[in-house]
């Protein structure tokens, strides 16, 4: 089913789509205009999203598809629990903001503080894809899941990604396709080079990526990267108990 969003507040928007899916699951939205809020909390429901929503599209996420033909604002799939966003275009500041499962794949770049305070818990592992580059504070108290940057277009920079990445991570992995290695100072955080089975753990993810965005699979797979990950000696990790 389609209706349009030209008028419409996010609370009809999603009472919209609550009433379209009695009849269709799979449900596309044409001009939104800054709407926030699209999507909150949904499960089972495929909604394609023509326009730029605004901040917190697909928020609390429970297992729907959100496929977005455009850029998204900020707080991109805050708190979302499962299910797949993806963004056909950039995103915005604090994309998966507190995410605990699913999946966001993004076209383009992301903004500051991607992936904060992630985190994954017994079966459910979140994971943000990100084919270009992002802002400053990375992963910030990051504690669980994996945060992929391609760095797709930016090959002659030195890193695809802001200043301060990984401040107080203390879980899960940041992978980064660069050829140069990041530097970080004191000894919190542990760079490795990534080896074959490393990316046996994002291989599949790298394969949708570029199944959605039409990229180069094996050109992306067998470029180097690089893994940052926290020192299990680190004072931030013993203040959680899921390690």
């Amino acid at each position: 089913m389609r209706f349009g969003a030209k008028g419409l507040e996010h609370r009809q928007i999603n009472e919209q789509i609550k009433a379209c899916a009695l009849k269709d699951l799979d449900i596309t939205i044409d001009d939104v205009m800054g709407q926030r809020f699209i999507g909150a909390g949904m499960s089972k429901v495929n909604l394609t999203i023509n326009g730029v929503p605004g901040n917190a599209v697909g928020a609390y996420l429970d297992g729907a598809q959100i496929t977005i033909n455009e850029n998204a604002q900020d707080a991109t799939g805050d708190t979302m629990n499962d299910g797949e966003i993806v963004i056909h275009g950039s995103s915005g500041d604090a994309t998966g903001y507190a995410m605990r499962g699913g999946t966001i794949y993004v076209e383009g770049d992301v903004g500051y503080r991607a992936g904060i305070h992630m985190k994954a818990y017994k079966d459910k592992k979140p994971a943000i894809i990100v084919g270009g580059k992002t802002g400053s504070f990375l992963g910030e108290y990051q504690a669980g899941g994996n945060i992929v940057v391609l760095g797709l277009g930016y090959e002659d920079k030195e890193i695809p990604m802001g200043n301060f990445c990984a401040t107080g991570m203390h879980g899960g992995k940041i992978y980064l396709r660069t050829n140069n290695p990041p530097v970080f100072e004191g000894d919190k955080l542990i760079v490795k080079e990534a080896e074959k089975e490393d990316l046996e753990e994002i291989k599949d993810n790298i394969k949708k990526y570029c199944n959605y965005f039409n990229k180069d699979y094996d050109n992306i797979i067998e470029s180097k990267f690089y893994i940052i990950i926290p020192n299990t000696k680190s004072p931030y990790k013993q203040l959680y108990t899921n390690h």
